[in-house]
């Protein structure tokens, strides 16, 4: 009976307090403003829609209109109201919380304007079976949020905005129109219904992952591909216009080839001879093992620096004489195909952070290219275990995982190179400055499943190299240039047997009456890491003590029968669905049991996380 009282309390509680008028009286006139340009200006009430100004949208009767729950509108559905208006965006827009705005079958025409970007949490948008015309706004690829677009059945031409940046988008039906130009690119792994039928669309089928059939694709005629079985045609040759030259013209060009290559050679010997000449007048101070600093001006600060004070830039320096270029291992990717260590060695680095396992550094190189450098400490293997472990980890590939494009590794010093993600880590957009990115309950849902399932999909490819995390947290889950959260740093940090002061405080690996070996262990320890991560996901508190304190009051207000304390009252504010809060909750609660032989494992984390995905997906849509 208790257990029951725990989950059905906050409910209650949620039920029975009272509501405050919803949205303030600038909403209600936008929205207002909204319906009366997409009705041509016919009285509501006549319609008995019910929309007026001395009403509330979610506590009166707004046709169309559901607050799911919150006091903010989240939802507009007009579809089959005969509306024969114009879509006003910007009003629409004016409504911060809106989810879902569909206007399937009606008689709407016009274009869709720019203002639609305004809508930054819109995850469905349904305007099919109207009458709109002109380009689709590529402000369309800026609702990162967006997971089902329907444009169907209107008369809309001119090329898809690049739908690349919208990550998690499910359907995408733009069948039926005008539409020409390239298929632009689309993030097929994740996308269940794509159809582009009958436009004008030319060029070649993408990489559909194997998903979809010809019929997603015909009625284009200047379309190609194996899906349709029509050849594309070969790329043509580069154009010989201006390639015939006088025979005093080719001995010109040639001279001046041979010219250049006489005036490099000069100057790469010159600057050798001046190299060897100052090596005695160095004013640089090296030590073995540290970062010599190269400058003495301080550069600019960062949020997410872990020293404090302002940062200098630095020079990475070798702790080893005789160091070559060869020491560095480069990995195969686009991103540093010609990598020396030396090109680190040259580099300004500017240090990011310290922690227990080592130091983070932005290094850019001459070519402008920003990498991220780990410089490792204490990672309990030798110089070739380590290099087995990147490489075993470089071999299996996750798009959601971040791989390492090159590493050095001594007996004494082990450093890592990654592609450096300017948008920042979980810790930073959930206890930092989010610079106006919204971070709803649904964004939330979504790197909970994300990570879930790329850590899950890890765990299973190392399993039997006995290769985990060893380090998941908020801050080594970054987000990619597309605002994709990505692990990072898998793998770097080998938790040794006798290694209890890591595990003491947040795990109870030492006393596992199983004697299972070490690598379980870890292995449950990247459970336990991942429980932490969901409860700041749900709560919004900081982390410290490897999680412990967090775990503990979690622990401590569900014991107590206040779980509706723990939520981010953001969250509620926003009106989060309690249940999928609670339903994640369990989840949390269940990576961090103090029994490691308890806690499931991440495919069946994936699984349950995805499971209150699709629950989410079903009350937001509701079959509008």
């Amino acid at each position: 009976m208790d257990r029951i009282l725990i989950w059905v309390l906050p409910i209650l509680i949620f039920l029975v307090l009272p509501k405050s008028n919803s949205e303030d009286e600038n909403v209600k006139t936008a929205l207002l403003q909204f319906m009366e340009k997409l009705s041509a200006g016919h009285e509501q009430n006549d319609q008995n829609w019910g929309w007026d100004i001395n009403s509330d949208p979610c506590n009166s009767t707004w046709k169309g209109v559901d607050c799911l729950g919150s006091q903010n509108v989240k939802r507009i559905v007009l579809n089959k109201f005969n509306l024969t208006g114009i879509l006003d965006a910007a009003s629409v827009c004016t409504a911060k919380s809106l989810l879902v705005l569909s206007l399937k079958e009606n008689n709407i025409s016009g274009f869709i304007p720019d203002e639609i970007g305004n809508c930054k949490r819109l995850s469905h948008l349904y305007v099919g079976g109207n009458r709109f015309t002109g380009d689709i706004p590529d402000t369309i690829s800026q609702l990162i949020n967006l997971k089902r677009l329907d444009i169907s059945n209107n008369n809309f031409s001119g090329a898809l905005p690049d739908m690349s940046r919208v990550s998690g988008l499910l359907t995408f039906f733009a069948e039926n129109n005008q539409l020409g130009g390239a298929i632009p690119d689309f993030d097929f792994s994740y996308i269940k219904e794509f159809s582009v039928a009958n436009n004008n669309f030319s060029g070649p089928i993408p990489d559909v992952k194997s998903k979809f059939g010809a019929d997603s694709f015909t009625g284009n005629p200047e379309l190609c591909g194996t899906l349709l079985s029509k050849a594309c045609p070969p790329s043509p040759p580069p154009s010989k216009k201006g390639s015939k030259h006088s025979s005093a013209d080719r001995f010109l060009i040639f001279s001046g080839y041979i010219l250049l290559a006489v005036v490099v050679l000069l100057l790469f010997a010159l600057y050798l001879f001046k190299k060897n000449k100052s090596k005695g007048e160095t004013v640089k101070v090296v030590k073995k093992g540290k970062v010599a600093t190269a400058s003495k001006e301080p550069s600019r600060t960062s949020s997410e620096s872990k020293t404090g004070g302002n940062r200098s830039e630095y020079s990475i320096t070798s702790v080893e004489a005789g160091t070559t270029s060869s020491s560095l291992v480069v990995l195969p990717s686009p991103v540093v195909k010609d990598l020396k260590f030396d090109d680190l060695l040259r580099a300004p680095a500017e240090l990011l952070g310290r922690g227990k396992h080592g130091s983070l550094y932005k290094v850019m190189l001459d070519n402008a290219t920003i990498l991220a450098l780990k410089r490792i400490k204490d990672s309990g293997i030798s110089a070739e275990d380590f290099k087995s472990r990147i490489q075993r980890i470089d071999q299996v590939k996750h798009p959601r995982v971040l791989p390492p494009v090159a590493f050095y590794c001594s007996k004494q010093e082990k450093l890592l190179v990654y592609e450096y993600q300017q948008n920042g880590s979980l810790f930073k957009l959930l206890h930092g400055s989010q610079n106006g990115q919204v971070f709803d309950w649904g964004s939330r849902l979504n790197v909970a499943a994300s990570i879930a399932e790329s850590l899950a999909y890890m765990h299973e490819q190392l399993q039997e190299g006995g290769i985990a995390h060893g380090n998941l947290k908020s801050t080594n889950i970054l987000f990619n240039n597309k605002m994709e959260p990505c692990i990072s740093e898998y793998g770097l940090i080998v938790v040794q047997g006798q290694d209890q002061s890591f595990l003491s405080q947040s795990d109870s690996f030492k006393t596992d009456a199983l004697g299972r070996n070490v690598a379980y262990s870890t292995f449950k320890l990247d459970v336990y890491g991942f429980g932490v991560v969901l409860l700041e996901l749900l709560t919004g508190k900081l982390v410290q003590n490897n999680g412990f304190d967090l775990a503990s009051w979690v622990h401590s207000v569900v014991r107590e029968e206040w779980t509706a304390e723990v939520f981010d009252r953001a969250l509620i504010l926003e009106g989060a669905g309690e249940e999928r809060m609670l339903n994640l909750l369990q989840v949390a609660l269940k990576c961090i049991n103090p029994s490691p032989n308890e806690r499931p494992s991440t495919s069946q984390i994936s699984a349950m996380i995805n499971t209150i995905k699709e629950d989410e997906e079903r009350s937001i849509i509701s079959d509008p």
